[in-house]
């Protein structure tokens, strides 16, 4: 009962006439970007964060999970028509999807993401909602110890899981949590490295650190790449959207299999959507009768890993708004999101601003309907839109990004912040180093030091209390075993192998 209740004023906010609109903008921009490759929701996500503040919390918060979950959509379309994913979980679309559109059943294929994407988010939704309120009772109970060792086993999870070399991971997580720390120390009033920049004085500017990192950073990474040739050419026709009824007969359990796994490593810190992709791929062709048809057009090829990338992207949510623990850069651009309006991420939302919660949580239905009509009569505008040259989109971007870092605080300082983190984020794809780590370091540097520091006074300056305390000896445990897991080869490899197969 108390479930339909939260939904019903979920639903009440949802169905408002400005959400609604919000929620359509941002699907409809989220497909937009997922099928141009060299955006990405990380990046436009980054470059919309100055519009929230003019906008009402629910509005820019439904906005901008509109714009994650619609990409997750519109990579797919590419990656079947022409073999070019949007986003990096649709890379394993395209392994079969591309090869189906080659058969003259590219319409099928379509349909087959669409379908699958539809049940896994509506599903995975259903869960957030379902486990919400249970997961955010259990994180009221948390003090300042629990709340510390949830974040350090979140920053460890997210190194474990990050791409590339872990040192790196490792370190890009230690250089976020000391730039959190740069500004004025809220006890003792003095300023920390700051370097006499009375700029800084308040901390480092989050919208310019994201828009440097994912956005100057992206198009200088794509204009080495930019050839100006036309990407659209040798479309197959679409054909008939319809699949046969052998291919709906194989869709179905690839899709409910796809949607369980990617709704469990959704959950996880670092590249959850992704990884759920290829393992569902993995999962599919250990279990079919005919693996040979793997990488030549096999339609669970495409159902298993298309449910799995989004039932992931929505579970992603989950950490974030029950225990205001980011799984990953685009849940901590949501957190900063939530910061710059005044919100504190965590259980506190739920209880406090009830309307907020449940009215984002209710627009991944509504969102997920809007993307389903969006999806298959827009497939030829979208795959018409890759005939645009890069080149005359990035100066666009680069204004975008420039206005949005100036209207934050009106400072042209943020402006040159955001070129040298863009020169950053450019120079860390050059040594392999992941930013998200970075980002999420950032964004929980600054609570970990409160909560550190909130634990200390209640236990008179004893760091046993860490594990003194159940909770927190036991997520501090969870992260011992998590750095631990790195040492055997088998993970090891294991690890290294999906993320070679990803590049």
């Amino acid at each position: 009962m108390e479930l339909l209740n939260n939904l019903a004023i979920g639903f009440n906010t949802a169905l408002s006439l400005t959400n609604l609109l919000y929620c359509f903008f941002g699907v409809l921009l989220g497909t937009l970007i997922g099928v141009l490759p060299g955006l990405g929701a990380v990046a436009t996500i980054a470059m919309l964060l100055p519009a929230t503040f003019s906008l009402p919390p629910v509005s820019s918060l439904i906005m901008l999970a509109g714009i994650y979950y619609g990409a997750q959509y519109g990579g797919s379309t590419t990656a079947i028509l022409v073999n070019l994913p949007g986003e990096s979980s649709s890379v394993v679309t395209a392994l079969d999807g591309y090869k189906m559109a080659r058969n003259g059943r590219a319409g099928a294929a379509l349909t087959t993401s669409a379908v699958g994407s539809f049940v896994a988010g509506s599903i995975a939704t259903l869960l957030i909602a379902m486990f919400a309120t249970p997961l955010s009772n259990v994180a009221l109970a948390f003090g300042p110890p629990e709340y510390f060792s949830l974040m350090v086993l979140g920053l460890v999870a997210s190194v474990v899981l990050a791409h590339g070399s872990l040192l790196k991971a490792i370190c890009m997580i230690i250089l976020g949590l000391l730039l959190g720390l740069v500004g004025t120390d809220v006890n003792s009033g003095l300023a920390r490295f700051t370097f006499d920049q009375p700029e800084i004085a308040e901390g480092i500017s989050f919208v310019a650190v994201a828009m440097g990192l994912f956005g100057i950073g992206e198009i200088v990474r794509n204009l080495e790449h930019d050839s100006n040739d036309s990407r659209i050419q040798g479309i197959p026709s679409v054909g008939s959207l319809m699949p046969t009824r052998e291919e709906i007969r194989r869709m179905i359990a690839p899709i409910f299999r796809g949607t369980a796994m990617g709704s469990i490593l959704g959950i996880l810190p670092g590249g959850g959507a992704m990884l759920a992709s290829f393992a569902s791929y993995s999962l599919e062709k250990k279990l079919s009768r005919h693996p040979e048809e793997f990488g030549n057009g096999a339609i669970e090829g495409v159902a298993g890993p298309e449910s799995a990338n989004n039932a992931g992207a929505q579970t992603s949510f989950i950490p974030m708004l029950t225990l205001g623990i980011p799984s990953n850069a685009v849940m901590a651009l949501m957190a900063g999101a939530m910061i710059m309006q005044g919100i504190q991420p965590g259980p506190s939302v739920m209880t406090e601003q009830p309307a907020l919660f449940w009215g984002m949580v209710t627009s991944m239905w509504i969102g997920n309907i809007m993307l389903v009509i969006l999806n298959l009569p827009l497939i030829g505008m979208w795959v018409r839109l890759l005939a645009v040259p890069y080149h005359l989109l990035f100066p666009v971007i680069v204004i975008i990004c420039g206005i949005g870092a100036y209207s934050v605080s009106n400072s042209v300082f943020d402006i040159h912040l955001m070129a040298a983190f863009g020169l950053f984020g450019y120079l860390f794809y050059k040594l392999e180093c992941e930013p998200a780590p970075l980002l999420l370091g950032f964004i929980l540097g600054p609570m970990m030091e409160e909560y550190l520091r909130r634990a200390m006074l209640l236990s008179r300056g004893d760091f046993t209390v860490f594990v003194k305390r159940p909770i927190s000896a036991t997520l501090l445990a969870l992260a011992l075993v998590a750095m631990a897991l790195v040492i055997f080869p088998a993970f090891r490899k294991t690890r290294e192998e999906a993320f070679h197969e990803e590049e």
